[in-house]
């Protein structure tokens, strides 16, 4: 427990450090100097313990082949762009110089990192006095093997990306971890081609790296691909996805997925996603022929359905997808949208809806639900859900993480996830309906309520426990309270109308 609050000492006394740097920067640009930084000192720690390790061994000379490091998915850093060297210049004028020197020799000698690194250490608008405190706090933190390095910094990485992505500015970028973490073990990812079409700073990867590692399995039986549209969002994912040593292809660039689909033809075992909500300029004008809208044109004004469309259109015949989608999309009634929703549900591909809490999400207020598609209901592990759909309802569950935002909790993660797992029939429990929680719906009933997909309207009231008062003491005393809130909202009406009186204004 000692090494785990010292780790997070340094993270904060890092936040606090860096956000003194920030000074009059634009925000995204600051994000990923920092970032940067951290990253910086990752790919250099790994490589001078594999550094250490093959100047020890019978062929010393090997310490400074980079082939040596590449191919043990190390980067090779060269002489002027190891730490070492940034540490000794932190207190120089010179310190951002060396910094974008060093950013910039790493990205030659490593053709996966090219346009990655951030190369603006050098501006003026960053004090060079402070980026000198945020190396030398950078630099305290020693890492002894390289399972430790991806910890630690990984940690401070993760850290950070959640301290921007609170920043409502920032926030799109970023889905809560506990968001995450729910798709992830609801989908459970264990091994093929996992594709985020929107893939933000690649939470969805990280969380599914880590599912697969607490599972037993191996990384390299997950093959990652992801696409995202905001060039300094993008970065800051390969950076995450690198510094966990996560192979992927997020394409050679960022992306725009509707109008530049990177992985056109590719088809996905699992896909995990949070699109941005309500997207109105997404050029559906452009695409009115476009082949991935099987179930109808979505509308010019929303993307959320031409998400839906999407990720539908990229799954494997067994495929299974989770994504969020803002609380609208359940029962929209414009006609495309219904149109789609429908057909969608008539092609029974709509395993389960999970309805949120409020106040999960950074960037925004708008209530929000998972959606799940499951492209074979019939598969031979699973039970058989033809022409059913899993409702939950999750509003009650979650505690707040602070004034303003809520979290799931591992019990609130368990509870969801395994309620799932048992109505998939993947897990040995037997699944029960709850009122108030959950409940199957058949496709019929789905149909009676005009195909709208809101949770609270399937899974009804949670039944009230019996308090023992009998009925009709419980009614007088009710009455007798609600009579005397009367008389007090009386009196309180009457002096709120003198007090207007005296100004001149009767009601």
């Amino acid at each position: 427990m000692a090494t785990k609050s010292k780790e997070l000492s340094i993270e904060d006394k890092l936040w606090k450090t860096a956000d003194a740097l920030r000074g009059s920067m634009d925000p995204s640009e600051y994000r990923n100097v920092v970032l940067g930084l951290i990253f910086l000192k990752y790919v250099s720690d790994s490589f001078e313990i594999k550094y250490a390790e093959l100047i020890k061994s019978d062929y010393p000379e090997d310490a400074e082949d980079p082939d040596m490091y590449l191919s043990e998915n190390i980067f090779w850093i060269p002489k002027n762009a190891r730490w070492s060297l940034i540490q000794q210049s932190a207190k120089t004028p010179q310190i951002g110089e060396i910094i974008d020197v060093a950013m910039d020799e790493i990205e030659k000698s490593n053709d996966s990192l090219r346009g990655v690194l951030s190369k603006n250490y050098s501006s003026p608008d960053l004090d060079k006095s402070r980026l000198g405190q945020v190396v030398d706090l950078i630099s305290n933190i020693k890492m002894e093997d390289s399972t430790n390095a991806k910890d630690v910094l990984g940690r401070v990485y993760e850290y950070f990306l959640n301290k921007f992505g609170s920043n409502k500015t920032n926030g799109e970028f970023y889905t809560p971890q506990s968001v995450v973490r729910t798709l992830v073990e609801m989908i459970e990812p264990y091994r093929g081609r996992i594709y985020d079409p929107c893939c933000g700073s690649g939470g969805m990867f990280v969380q599914s790296d880590k599912f697969v590692q607490e599972h037993q399995g191996k990384i390299g039986d997950l093959s990652v691909y992801g696409e995202e549209s905001n060039p300094t969002t993008w970065k800051i994912a390969k950076m995450n996805l690198a510094i966990r040593g996560i192979d992927n292809n997020l394409g050679p660039h960022q992306g725009d997925t509707f109008t530049n689909d990177l992985h056109k033809g590719e088809r996905f075992d699992y896909i995990l996603a949070n699109p941005p909500f309500n997207i109105k300029s997404w050029g559906g004008d452009k695409l009115k022929e476009d082949s991935r809208w099987k179930y109808g044109v979505p509308p010019e004004g929303n993307a959320n359905y031409a998400w839906i469309e999407h990720i539908i259109s990229k799954l494997a015949p067994d495929g299974k997808a989770g994504f969020v989608l803002a609380n609208g999309a359940l029962s929209t009634s414009t006609g495309a949208e219904a149109t789609i929703r429908k057909a969608i549900l008539e092609d029974d591909k709509i395993d389960a809806i999970v309805a949120l809490p409020g106040q999960m999400f950074y960037s925004t207020g708008i209530p929000v639900s998972l959606w799940f598609v499951d492209m074979n209901k019939e598969s031979a592990d699973e039970r058989s859900r033809k022409g059913e759909t899993l409702f939950i309802d999750a509003r009650n569950l979650g505690e707040m993480i602070d004034r303003t935002h809520r979290a799931f909790n591992a019990d609130d993660i368990k509870k969801i996830a395994d309620t799932y797992h048992a109505y998939r029939g993947t897990n040995g429990q037997e699944y029960q309906d709850v009122a108030g929680f959950c409940k199957v719906a058949k496709l019929e009933e789905i149909a009676q309520n005009d195909y709208v997909l809101t949770p609270g309207r399937y899974v009804g009231l949670a039944k009230q426990e019996d308090d023992g008062e009998p009925y009709e003491e419980k009614m007088a005393r009710l009455t007798n309270e609600l009579k005397e809130q009367f008389e007090e909202s009386n009196k309180l009406q009457a002096q709120i109308k003198d007090v207007l009186k005296e100004l001149g204004y009767e009601i």
